[in-house]
């Protein structure tokens, strides 16, 4: 069973959010699923997606293909969590 971790359309009409799912890539984009590993909406701003990324790593290790807008979400969430946050002045 060939994985892959995508993104699964919901909301309504223009008004579009993701889930990032991994499921197998012969089925449907809103079809059955594995695992639920994050979310994203175009929509906002700022900070508009979240992932577990242990749970990425893990199904990468286990040969999943993220898809090329998973990847950029990937990389992007990596940066946020790798910068150090500024200490509250006491």
């Amino acid at each position: 069973m060939a994985v892959s971790i995508r993104l699964r359309r919901e909301g309504t009409t223009n008004r579009p959010y993701y889930k990032v799912v991994v499921a197998d890539s012969r089925s449907p984009r809103d079809g059955k699923f594995i695992e639920i590993i994050g979310t994203y909406d175009p929509k906002k701003k700022d900070h508009n997606s979240t992932l577990k990324l242990d749970r990425i790593d893990h199904w990468i290790s286990k040969g999943a293909q993220p898809s090329d807008t998973v990847r950029s979400l990937i990389k992007k969430n990596k940066k946020v969590a790798a910068t150090p946050v500024a200490e509250a002045a006491v």
